[in-house]
């Protein structure tokens, strides 16, 4: 008997430190595992399987801690989370900040999604962002990682949808849906360049503001970006560097709790020389439809106009200015529910270019070979919360 009773308070004394433990600790684990394989060609390419883990595949941990008088300190760090074990790219590589929110609104640092992106997001309906059925590209230059702070991820001139590092960044209180957003990066790249680069260092920032309204089925985003200094070649350090500008626009709405439709709209300008500026319009529509049980579709259409201005220099997918120098992309998906966390979509994803252009593609993919040249892909896409 006595043993058994040593046994328990032993086993007591451990548990104590361990449940107060837990009782102190606000962090949490959460995440996203992704994983897509499909086939995708293009004229004068071969057939290509390829495997990747698009759309947000992350692990996470979080954590608030309450100060008093309604105000909390809080952090995230999100990680990149690649099951096929092929990119290895550290901790908090996706958003990651530490804050502090209260009456006043939200107010933190670190890597982020920009004002633009998330007011872009609110009308980005119908299609997965990155992967083989990633639709970002052609609307926005992409979504993700890319950085003026002259980190691990390049500066990504064209990208619109950008996941920056380095932010100070301010969310103002939710006024019954509304919300005003800003954010501004650190000149950290001249500092970096400094020690390599004798001649005048550009300090490459991004500055982005927002607003977004979501209330019941109404989503309404409107956003402005300036990339300072980004470079006449888009290159961290170039002593003739330009200011790039967009302003963005997007809408969705949800009808009978089923349907959703939704549009984004995308006005660029990119400083290329002295006296020479190329701009961009681009837009996207798609529907999400909720058919019945587990079983929906989703369809997006994005477009990219002809590429305007003066410039003789061509921006990443940008081509330099000129009539047919656009591309239309389309997608279409059938998904199927498990649950609310796991799913499994089956699509078909195509990039037409114009007839005096062969700058876009579809994601992953090596590009066309001559002007007017389409991609395409077939893909499975499974993805599972926790």
């Amino acid at each position: 008997m006595n043993k058994k009773l040593m046994a328990v308070a032993v086993a007591g004394a451990l548990a104590v430190p361990a449940l107060a433990f837990a009782q102190a600790s606000t962090v949490q684990v959460y995440g996203k595992i992704t994983y897509e394989y499909g086939v995708s060609s293009g004229n004068g390419r071969p057939n290509v399987d390829y495997a990747d883990v698009p759309g947000g595949s992350a692990i996470g941990f979080k954590g608030e801690e309450k100060l008093g008088g309604g105000m909390s300190a809080w952090f995230q760090c999100e990680s990149s989370a690649d099951i096929r074990g092929m990119d290895q790219t550290g901790f908090c590589t996706r958003n990651s900040a530490v804050g502090f929110k209260g009456a006043f609104g939200n107010i933190h640092f670190g890597r982020w999604d920009t004002p633009m992106k998330r007011a872009l997001n609110v009308g980005t309906v119908g299609a997965t962002e990155t992967g083989l059925l990633g639709m970002s590209w052609v609307a926005f230059g992409g979504s993700g990682g890319a950085d003026a702070t002259a980190s691990a991820d390049s500066i990504q001139r064209g990208r619109w949808k950008r996941r920056e590092a380095g932010l100070s960044y301010y969310e103002s209180p939710n006024f019954n849906g509304f919300q005003v957003l800003g954010a501004f990066s650190a000149g950290n790249a001249a500092t970096d360049q400094s020690a390599v680069n004798s001649t005048p260092n550009a300090k490459p920032r991004v500055q982005s503001l927002g607003a977004i309204y979501e209330n019941g089925p109404l989503g309404l985003g409107l956003a402005y970006e300036r990339h300072q200094e980004f470079g006449s070649s888009g290159v961290i350090g170039t002593a003739t560097a330009g200011n790039d500008h967009g302003w963005g626009a997007s809408a969705a709405y949800t009808f009978g709790g089923n349907v959703k439709v939704g549009g984004t709209y995308l006005d660029t300008t990119y400083e290329t020389g002295p006296g020479q500026t190329l701009g961009k319009k681009t837009y996207t529509l798609g529907v999400e439809w909720k058919i019945a049980g587990p079983h929906s579709l989703e369809a997006q259409y994005a477009r990219a106009g002809d590429s305007t201005g003066n410039s003789t220099t061509a921006v990443q997918r940008n081509d330099v200015s000129g009539s047919n120098t656009g591309a239309k992309d389309y997608s279409i998906a059938y998904i199927y529910s498990f649950s609310k966390r796991t799913d499994i979509r089956l699509g078909y994803h195509k990039t037409q270019n114009d007839n005096n252009t062969k700058k876009y593609n579809i994601g992953n993919f090596a590009g066309v070979a001559n002007a007017g040249d389409s991609s395409s892909a077939y893909a499975m896409y499974i993805s599972h919360k926790f």
